[in-house]
């Protein structure tokens, strides 16, 4: 499994952040993850959402580095 670290943002960056998370009335955590996130369709992306909502998790689509 790939690394993931926090996003260091600048002060406009972490403003806009802020902005949103007002308007989702909770946190939004900004991630650098280490490999490159998969491109999915509105359907891949309804599936996934769909899990995450049955199972109460969250997941993360990504392309594996070798592929």
């Amino acid at each position: 499994m790939a690394d993931v670290n926090y996003s260091v943002l600048t002060e406009e960056q972490l403003a806009r952040l802020r902005e949103l998370e007002q308007e989702v009335g909770g946190w939004v955590l900004a991630i650098e993850p280490a490999v490159k996130l998969a491109n999915l369709t509105p359907t891949q992306l309804a599936r996934i959402q769909a899990l995450e909502e049955e199972l109460s998790i969250i997941l993360l689509a990504y392309h594996p580095q070798n592929a």
